[in-house]
């Protein structure tokens, strides 16, 4: 058994299929909904699947020609809610999905694992922009059957199909706070519609982004580390971020 399946709850048996829960928050407001979301994800109402975790392997070359190597884990797919048969792949707010992340000893992603990812996906599928309605409920669930009827039944891990909420120094907590970073949704070409983006208010949701979670010990060189410990080292920062700089932004802040 790998370190981070601990982390994981099992589902209850009973729990709301991904249709029951539409039909449930379809009336509710957004905060109920948001809170609906996390209780339902933290106690495990998700297909067996989300649980078979897919390793990403990549290497750099530092700037002395030194190899150094890294794995680490992610969700095959974007947080849902529901059994095998029957899920949603939910958006939800970056705070939500950060309480999430904490809870299974997870983090979000960057730009660079979303473009690693990608890479790695053995099912990638065309994006399917909507651009009527873009906040709503109904328009969450009719992208993700879209998205199922594309897919066909096939499994593994899959990219193509959302923009990633992600972390990144463009979110700036002191000078512009309260912010989303959003990045990916790649195109066939291997190129994202979006770039790193961070112009939206985190309480805003569309039925583009996506939460796909990592699990937050890096191994590096054979050595487990902590992500931030990773992000916060000038060299080993490459190995999960391209973007220039220091990193300083690891996770959405959020209230208990």
């Amino acid at each position: 058994m790998l370190e981070q399946d601990n982390a994981l709850p099992k589902r209850a048996e009973g729990a709301l299929s991904g249709s029951d829960f539409y039909y449930q928050a379809l009336h509710i407001s957004n905060e109920a909904r948001e809170n609906m979301i996390l209780k339902e994800i933290t106690s495990g109402n998700f297909p067996d699947f989300m649980r078979k975790w897919v390793r990403i392997d990549k290497s750099i070359l530092t700037k002395d020609g030194n190899s150094l190597s890294a794995f680490y884990y992610v969700m095959p797919d974007y947080l849902m809610i529901g059994c095998d048969d029957d899920f949603f792949r939910i958006p939800m707010q970056p705070q939500t999905a950060q309480k999430i992340a904490d809870a299974f000893g997870c983090f979000l992603t960057t730009s660079k694992i979303c473009d690693d990812v990608y890479e790695a996906a053995i099912v990638q599928l065309t994006p399917m922009p909507l651009n009527q309605n873009r906040d709503s409920f109904t328009t969450f669930y009719q992208h993700h059957q879209l998205i199922e009827k594309q897919r066909k039944g096939r499994e593994g891990l899959i990219a193509g199909i959302k923009k990633d909420v992600i972390i990144s120094s463009a979110i700036k907590p002191d000078s512009r706070p309260n912010r989303v970073a959003i990045y990916g949704w790649h195109k066939p070409d291997g190129n994202p519609i979006q770039p790193v983006y961070a112009g939206h208010v985190d309480w805003y949701v569309d039925y583009s982004h996506g939460i796909r979670l990592v699990y937050r010990i890096i191994h590096v060189n054979g050595r487990p580390m902590d992500y931030e410990d990773v992000l916060k080292d000038p060299e080993l920062k490459e190995l999960l971020s391209n973007e220039n700089g220091a990193m300083d932004f690891f996770a959405y802040p959020y209230k208990e």
